[in-house]
């Protein structure tokens, strides 16, 4: 039996919240998909939970035809598990974490990796029990420290997360072929979903693994940057994307002496610059500056260098020292060990064999800069690679350790050039290695009876950003309200009579039961209102057909019918009853 509005709960409003500044996010609130409850906390309503489960179901029909198989694991997770993995430090405060009776901490799981390796180990003995693929759609927890956008970045959400296990990279039933199926079902996934989607090069973050792509629905209001050539033949997020050749020169005469500046309250580049400028008369810019930036991996200082108008990459970075792990330097333990945190050049690196000194090749340029003097509150200026590091016998190694830019050189050096946009991320898909099977000790027997560790892949979907992503698309909302794709709508169909009653509420009921045996979802609307109220929420919900019920267009024994993205013109166009069933359904297809 079709839905009546008046029987279920619809909590339509002509504005959002203050606080909604995305269209997702304003919709999804007006149109009454969503109640906030607290700060990233949020009520899945009828439409909204109508929407959410279709979302599911084309994830679940995709997984299943990959060769998927479905569980679901706990929320309440052991915090032992991720101490072992390392992972408790690497996830900080975003990790939620309660404690039972006895005093046992347990996670509330943002992920499950470590959980799976568990189940993993605790049934799969040997390469004959490979290859598994496990998937679930869970609640995931991120205790996020500014959740905002709505759905789109919350600390309760949920989450499409599958794990594949493997006894080798390459080869029937390996790593590789799980990874390439999984990514072709993403495709489905998102295409049926109707939104539009790239797929990017992608940093494993603290996931970890060696290969990985994310799946981006464009969008200005979109958290994420991607760099994309204009050859069309790369494209990455700013985590991952490398920049082609730029001329590397450290060599270079000197051009003044070394001069130290007393440079008072001056913690930040603009704060130099602006000093600079007023004081020393001088018009100095952010790029004539040295950026210097202090990391630390165990017992190692790693300094990178960028110019002072780049961002340091620390994943980069990571890489260009060959390490597993690395992080932003303590700032006391830092200082303790001789780094003016705030003040530090590159030249804080000669005599220290602690220290690995790395520079972007657009800082490796010899010449002329100002940077920090290795003391509190000055900087020096004239600073000279060749002068003040290299013939000091200190090592630098120049590598691609900043964050790309728009306009920077495409690295697949075909003369591309990489230009920026902004996305949403919907799916990410990982090679994990034995990352978790090695922390973990989880072992199965090899073709000759060898222990050995499986490798594992690791693919997640977001699936309450497909519906976020479906409103922030191009062409997914209007002044009007939301615009749905129909394989995503609560309802495909929503019949407005103008007065339910009579011949009217006959009409609308006999054409929701034909529909409904065509498989197609419809609500009723027939409350009390002006046929405006009508028409306006409709809009707002983005039902993607509304047929109208009105006593002229019923004495022709004909409705209105009105696609809501106006493929029919935009006051909708005149169907006779006993044909609109038809062409609905195959509009619908």
């Amino acid at each position: 039996m079709a839905t009546k509005w008046s029987t279920t709960l619809i909590p339509t409003a002509r504005q959002a919240p203050a606080d909604a500044v995305v269209p997702s996010h304003q919709l999804m609130l007006r149109a009454g998909l969503i109640h906030k409850l607290g700060s990233g906390v949020y009520t899945y309503l009828p439409l909204g939970l109508r929407a959410l489960q279709k979302a599911m179901q084309i994830v679940r029909e995709e997984m299943d035809n990959a060769g998927g198989v479905e569980i679901l694991m706990p929320t309440l997770q052991p915090i032992e598990l991720w101490e072992q993995t390392g992972r408790r430090e690497a996830y900080g405060d975003n990790l939620f974490v309660v404690k039972d009776r006895h005093g046992r901490i347990q996670a509330l799981g943002p992920t499950h990796e470590e959980i799976i390796t568990e189940l993993c180990g605790a049934y799969i003995e040997s390469y004959r029990d490979l290859p598994k693929t496990l998937y679930q759609i869970q609640t995931k927890f991120r205790d996020e420290f500014r959740p905002r956008f709505g759905v789109l970045r919350s600390r309760e959400f949920q989450m499409k997360d599958a794990y594949s296990f493997h006894l080798n990279l390459d080869g029937p039933g390996g790593l590789s072929e799980a990874y390439d199926t999984i990514y072709a079902a993403y495709c489905r996934i998102f295409e049926r979903c109707g939104v539009p989607y790239e797929i990017v090069e992608a940093e494993a973050g603290p996931i970890g693994g060696n290969a990985s792509h994310e799946f981006m629905v464009p969008s200005p209001t979109g958290e994420d940057f991607i760099l994309k050539s204009d050859k069309g033949n790369y494209a990455a997020n700013v985590e991952k994307c490398e920049i082609g050749p730029r001329p590397q020169n450290l060599e270079a005469d000197p051009t003044g002496d070394l001069e130290a500046v007393n440079t008072p309250d001056c913690p930040g580049i603009e704060d130099v610059c602006t000093f600079f400028k007023k004081q020393l008369k001088t018009k100095l810019k952010t790029q004539n500056m040295l950026k210097t930036l202090v990391c630390k991996a165990g017992d190692t200082w790693v300094i990178g260098v960028v110019r002072g108008d780049h961002d340091l990459n620390e994943a980069k970075l990571r890489q260009a020292a060959g390490l597993g792990s690395l992080e932003m330097a303590d700032e006391k333990e830092a200082r303790d060990a001789g780094f003016a945190i705030g003040f530090v050049g590159p030249h804080v690196a000669v005599g220290r064999d602690d220290v690995q000194l790395f520079v972007d090749p657009d800082a490796a340029q010899g010449g002329f800069w100002v940077t920090g003097a290795n003391q509190v509150d000055h900087h020096v200026k004239h600073f000279n690679w060749t002068r003040e590091v290299i013939a000091a016998g200190a090592k630098v190694t120049v590598a691609d350790i900043r964050n790309a830019l728009d306009g920077d050189p495409s690295p697949k050096e075909d003369g591309g050039i990489l230009q920026m946009t902004k996305g949403i991320e919907v799916g990410h898909v990982f090679k994990l290695g034995d990352k978790y099977t090695k922390a973990l000790k989880i072992e199965v027997a090899d073709e000759s009876n060898e222990r050995v560790n499986p490798i594992m892949g690791c693919y997640g979907i977001g699936v309450n950003r497909i519906l976020a992503s479906a409103i922030e698309r191009e062409g997914g909302s209007d002044d009007n309200g939301i615009i749905w794709p129909t394989s995503l709508a609560p309802y495909q169909v929503v019949i407005t009579p103008i007065k339910y009653e009579g011949q009217a509420a006959q009409v609308a009921d006999q054409l929701a039961a034909e529909l409904e045996a065509k498989g197609v979802d419809v609500l009723i609307d027939d409350r009390d209102e002006r046929p405006g109220v009508k028409f306006k929420d409709a809009d707002l919900i983005g039902i993607p057909y509304r047929i109208t019920l009105g006593d002229k267009a019923l004495a022709e024994q004909s409705v209105e019918l009105k696609a809501r993205d106006g493929s029919n013109g935009p006051k909708g166009e005149l169907v006779k009853i006993d044909a609109v069933v038809a062409q609905l359904v195959d509009a619908l297809k």
